[in-house]
């Protein structure tokens, strides 16, 4: 097991982390609907309350934090994990949220139905380098049916969202390349790496694949599924994967380059702070902690934070 450090425990499912410059790290808890903001020695404050289920978060164009929230999950908790276990009964829809970090002003950016697009469960988060920002929609799931979803684009002013990629299979995390050219995404259940060839902001090419926009990068062997990832400077795609709990360290040509364990099964998220960005913070969602290791390269920086 690689060496780490374990920052604070006591989470309530922790995902979407985001490394700030002052040492912290903001992140959600969606099985509490909040916002939480980890300082370096541990302790903890609460950004906001958005209630549902908060997920991904990004620092967009003005400084505020942008999140995915999928509407809540009912829960379970068994052999010391809490898991999410399908729609919440209290379900309150699927939306991206606006959140000023200073104050916990919660503003709906889009909801369902805005643009004439459905969202169920939006999931994690990333900003181009024009301001506008790309997302998953994860869908929920209920006894004998699951969504069926898509990835989506929108811009961060609230005029434009539009559902570029449909269907994709229960996509989670979503990255892009350090030249901006490639979209990656990751898909849980079927625990594949799906590569999407960026041709503008917010456009891609529907015909890059055999079957489609999507080009099957990497898949592994064993007891994994997907979750959300991260992009190394070099390009390497960094998904947490749970299950077999770690980091699967991934070529953009689709080679296996290092799996970095981790002792969760529900490993979820992955990002880089530091000086050099060479300290990966990782969310353990099961046992509820925030733990930083050494990493082995660095990070790449992100259009905005």
């Amino acid at each position: 097991m690689t060496s780490f450090t374990t920052i604070t425990t006591g989470l309530r499912f922790p995902e979407g982390p985001v490394a700030m410059p002052d040492g912290s790290v903001i992140l959600v808890e969606i099985e509490n609907g909040r916002i939480t903001r980890v300082r370096p020695d541990g302790s903890t404050e609460t950004v906001a309350e958005p209630g549902g289920g908060p997920n991904g978060l990004a620092i967009g164009p003005d400084g505020k934090l942008y999140c995915c929230n999928n509407g809540g999950f009912n829960w379970r908790e068994n052999g010391g994990f809490l898991a999410p276990h399908g729609q919440a009964d209290d379900y309150s829809g699927g939306r991206i949220e606006r959140i000023d970090i200073a104050t916990g002003a919660v503003e709906i950016l889009y909801k369902d139905g805005d643009f004439g697009c459905r969202l169920r469960g939006p999931n994690d988060i990333v900003f181009d380098d024009q301001g506008g920002f790309w997302f998953t929609d994860h869908g929920k799931n209920r006894p004998r049916e699951r969504d069926i979803t898509g990835i989506f684009y929108a811009r961060a002013d609230g005029s434009h969202l539009e559902e570029v990629i449909f269907p994709s299979e229960n996509p989670n995390g979503i990255g892009l390349s350090p030249d901006g050219k490639s979209l990656y995404a990751a898909e849980t259940y079927t625990c594949r790496l799906m590569k999407f060839n960026v041709i503008g902001p917010g456009k891609i090419d529907l015909a890059a694949g055999l079957g489609g926009p999507g080009i099957p990068l990497y898949r592994p062997a064993g007891y994994k599924f997907f979750d959300s990832l991260g992009v190394e400077a070099s390009g390497n795609i960094c998904v947490a994967t749970i299950g077999e709990g770690g980091i699967s360290v991934v070529s953009p040509k689709g080679e296996l380059v290092e799996f970095v364990p981790t002792p969760d099964v529900f490993t979820t998220n992955i990002c880089w702070g530091g000086p050099d960005l060479r300290t990966a913070y990782i969310t353990l969602s099961g046992t509820g902690q925030l733990i930083s290791m050494p990493w082995a390269r660095p990070g790449l920086k992100l259009a905005y934070g």
